[in-house]
């Protein structure tokens, strides 16, 4: 199965995401062309792409998220200690940021398969990547682009000075080009893979797999580099450094990829799949005074012509959401003498149940928006904590705060193909259901994860807090008690985030998966958030009467395991509602 090969090679879900929007998918493997549209005769087809542009395509890629990842591993570091951020300001505008990086590859998606294509899509988004680690590194290069530089007498008061408008603007604008290059590169570069190779040729379908385990192991190779070397250098070394390694990396990358402009095969851009979803909801509410033919009447008065050719599976019209259906009833003067339609005014059965799909994922979909907050809060407050705790490693290494994040990758990198193994067929013996338990079950699974984690969050904190308190002079607490939220964490994407990816794509149409698995994405922007709004209020409702708010920037006065316990409850919350809409979900295909 594919996703159970995707899930053994995968050490992130993010890798997973991004392949398995592509690998079957027959609108992204159509007839190769020319940029000008013409057909490939197959000798010129011999001629294009294959393992000759894999070097450049992977190149591109990989350094493209050696740049984000690195950036994003220890940026929360970098805004407190250069820029005398606190840990609100700073964790608001990572919050910021990476919802609006998590939208953008739904825009380029969109740009690249209606309008200019991969191949531009790619190389400009490329530019706007550069330019923004450039912009990064001048930030750390030049001294007039950072706030002075707080004394540790003035950052025990609170008197240290933050940036300027001007300052925090080059910055921002930094994340603002690499927002664009990611929404560029991640949704393009795997189709665009996938598009050196002739599906239909024995020789393209092993090409297309090798491609898939390459990509798979440079980016896991890619998490580990930056989760441990590029943060130990920015930490402890230069951020001058550390940011200009993944910026001359990024500039190679470009040079690399204009390098192949004469051998890639590029796929002439096709009809966006938004279009046909607004026009089913323009036909049935320009025919929303119809009505609906009753069970038995039917046939003859639904338009239901043949499949198209990038459609592999008929859906079967369904009761569900009635009033679409509306949009697919013929009307006088609706099919022209030739067989065309006008398709704002009539749409097909399976363009309407299509619609369907993607309502009836919605409610599943929403839930996954405060699961991933808990995540995305455990992130974020995980390096405050780890500044101030005991991060040596033997008399002389010291762990940099960022590069605890990696725990959670080792979690995920042994558990998946454990489960895959192990687990998923000893459950399959008792459940007798393929891959053992439902995919919804397993979604919930990684929802109650999130309420142990966030449970285990709090616990700690508390611990920490107080022994701080009852023995200020004695040596802080081993960062290494931060381990078992990271293991919990790591059991959360494995369960939660691995599962919701499978599952809209299971239950999409097999063409419309690019809009299923930009739903993570979608979840992971509205995370970002709704964390950066339960920070917001936590900070100005909490405190008060000489007492500091839970969110200070001195951890000792604060109450994180208050803060924490709070997104437990929203975490319990969520999966009370996960399972009442579970509940009542309607699988693809059920009338």
């Amino acid at each position: 199965m594919v996703v159970k090969s995707i899930k053994e090679k995968s050490g992130s879900f993010f890798l997973y995401l991004c392949s398995k929007r592509f690998r079957n998918s027959p609108s992204e493997q159509g007839t190769p062309t020319t940029t000008e549209g013409n057909t490939l005769s197959v000798s010129d087809r011999k001629k294009l792409g294959g393992w000759r542009a894999m070097p450049l395509i992977l190149g591109n890629e990989t350094f493209e998220r050696f740049a984000s990842t690195g950036l994003l591993s220890n940026f929360m570091v970098y805004l407190m200690k250069e820029y005398n951020l606190g840990q609100v300001s700073a964790s608001n505008v990572l919050f910021i940021w990476s919802g609006v990086t998590n939208f953008a590859p739904l825009v380029g998606a969109f740009i690249s398969d209606a309008h200019v294509g991969k191949f531009l899509t790619i190389l400009v988004a490329s530019f706007a990547s550069f330019l923004g680690m450039l912009t990064i590194t001048l930030t750390a290069w030049i001294p007039g682009l950072q706030p002075p530089k707080c004394q540790p007498e003035q950052k025990l008061h609170g008197h240290c000075i933050g940036p300027s408008t001007a300052q925090m603007g080059v910055l921002l604008t930094g994340l603002g080009l690499l927002t664009i290059g990611t929404g560029g590169i991640r949704p393009c570069s795997i189709p665009f893979g996938v598009d050196q190779f002739n599906p239909s040729t024995e020789e393209g379908t092993k090409g297309i797999s090798s491609f898939f385990n390459w990509y798979y192991t440079t980016f896991t190779v890619v998490i580990m580099l930056t989760l441990t070397l590029v943060v130990y250098i920015q930490d402890q070394v230069s951020w001058v450094l550390g940011f200009a390694i993944p910026t001359i990396l990024m500039a190679c990358s470009i040079i690399l990829f204009l390098f192949g402009t004469r051998i890639f095969v590029r796929v002439k851009p096709q009809e966006s799949i938004f279009s046909s979803i607004v026009q089913v909801f323009v036909a049935a509410y320009k025919k929303r005074h119809l009505k609906v033919p009753a069970e038995g009447q039917e046939c003859g008065v639904y338009y239901d012509p043949p499949l198209k050719g990038n459609v592999l599976s008929k859906l079967p019209l369904t009761d569900q959401f009635r009033f679409l259906n509306k949009a697919a009833i013929m009307t006088e003067n609706d099919i022209e003498l030739d067989g065309s339609c006008n398709r704002w005014r009539l749409s097909s059965i399976q363009d309407v149940e299509e619609v369907k799909c993607i309502i009836r994922i919605i409610p599943v979909w929403s839930s996954g928006i405060i699961g991933f907050t808990a995540m995305g809060q455990q992130w974020t407050f995980t390096v405050p904590q780890a500044l101030i705790m005991d991060r040596h490693l033997g008399p002389k290494f010291q762990i940099p705060a960022g590069s605890m994040g990696i725990i959670t990758m080792i979690v995920i990198g042994i558990y998946v193909p454990v489960y895959d193994r192990i687990i998923s067929p000893a459950l399959q013996k008792v459940t007798k259901h393929e891959g053992g338990i439902t995919l919804l079950q397993r979604i919930g699974i990684g929802n109650f994860f999130s309420i142990l984690t966030m449970i285990a969050c709090g616990a700690f904190e508390r611990k920490r807090r107080n022994w701080a308190i009852l023995h200020p002079n004695a040596p802080p607490s081993s960062v290494f008690w931060l381990s078992p939220q990271l293991v919990l964490m790591g059991f959360v994407e494995s369960f939660n985030i691995l599962g919701q990816i499978e599952f809209y794509n299971r239950q999409f149409p097999d063409h419309m998966r690019s809009i299923a698995n930009s739903l993570i994405f979608c979840s992971l922007a509205g995370s970002s958030y709704l964390s950066s709004m339960v920070v917001n209020i936590v900070h100005h409702v909490t405190g008060g009467h000489g007492h500091p708010d839970w969110l200070t920037n001195d951890l000792n006065a604060g109450r994180l395991d208050y803060f924490y316990y709070v997104g437990a409850v929203m975490a319990a919350f969520n999966f009370v509602y996960f399972l009442y809409v579970a509940h009542r979900y309607r699988y693809k295909g059920q009338v």
